[in-house]
């Protein structure tokens, strides 16, 4: 059996930045062991797999060692690949996920995709030790989402200098860590740490969006934001607050197209 696969740059419009992801649409659902061994194969923060339905489709995320919620980079790619690659019409895309309901991705003329994800709740926190010495600095604010803590810095400065204990994360509960700051350039920028789930450092993380997006509108007092994840790679986002839904905007390129000789 063979199964077609893509792998795609998202949130940047220049190959080998961005987060990839690898893309497979499937005719019907394959076992949940497959997904899995084929994303630990890939190798890659993410791979998504969709399966189309009656006006949606159904889709899930793997990392090389689990199941996710929700996924913004993958969510991304995976739209980008049924707008030009399956023949996706209109502009609107619509998704459903078992863990995360109903998600659309909408195309604008520019080539820009913008996410529809559901807004995180979060609550102060408190940090911990083991967190303070896992990232190596204290953060003056601590947060908890649905799935990640988020950690606030004064400067951009603190978050390109942090260099996380990765060993002493994985040992903490949760999906992963945000830390934010505001940026030089743009309204915030952030990192994402994710030992937890098999990735030391996500290039950048759509889902995340979904955590500060809500905080740094309060901050700041405004609903459009710029964002830069500040990885190696890096990435550019736009996002936007209305009500309890985040709109979140990159650009995607297209890295490969291959086969999967599957059992």
């Amino acid at each position: 059996m063979k199964q077609k696969i893509y792998q795609v740059d998202a949130f940047t419009d220049t190959l080998f930045k961005g987060n990839p992801a690898a893309v497979c649409i499937l005719e019907n659902w394959i076992p949940d062991k497959l997904m899995q061994q084929i994303a630990a194969e890939n190798n890659l923060a993410e791979t998504a797999f969709a399966v189309p339905g009656d006006n949606v489709y159904e889709l899930r995320w793997f990392t090389p060692k689990l199941e996710v919620d929700l996924c913004g980079h993958a969510t991304l790619a995976t739209a980008y690949v049924l707008f030009n690659h399956y023949g996706a019409q209109g502009d609107i895309i619509r998704f459903s996920s078992p863990r995360s309901g109903d998600l659309s991705v909408k195309r604008s003329e520019d080539g820009w995709l913008t996410l529809d994800f559901p807004k995180d709740t979060i609550q102060p926190d408190y940090p911990s030790d083991e967190i303070i010495q896992a990232l190596g600095k204290r953060p003056f604010g601590c947060y908890k989402g649905k799935t990640d803590y988020l950690y606030i810095y004064e400067e951009q400065e603190d978050i390109e200098e942090l260099d996380p204990d990765f060993f002493r994360m994985s040992k903490l509960d949760g999906r992963g860590v945000i830390v934010s700051a505001p940026g030089r350039e743009t309204d915030f920028v952030s990192r994402f740490f994710a030992p937890q789930a098999g990735i030391n450092e996500d290039p950048v993380t759509g889902s995340a969006h979904t955590t500060l997006a809500p905080y740094w509108a309060e901050q700041l007092i405004k609903t459009r934001m710029t964002a830069r994840q500040l990885s190696e790679r890096g990435g550019y986002l736009k996002c936007e607050v209305a009500g309890n839904r985040v709109y979140i905007s990159g650009q995607a390129v297209l890295y490969l197209t291959g086969e999967i000789e599957l059992p």
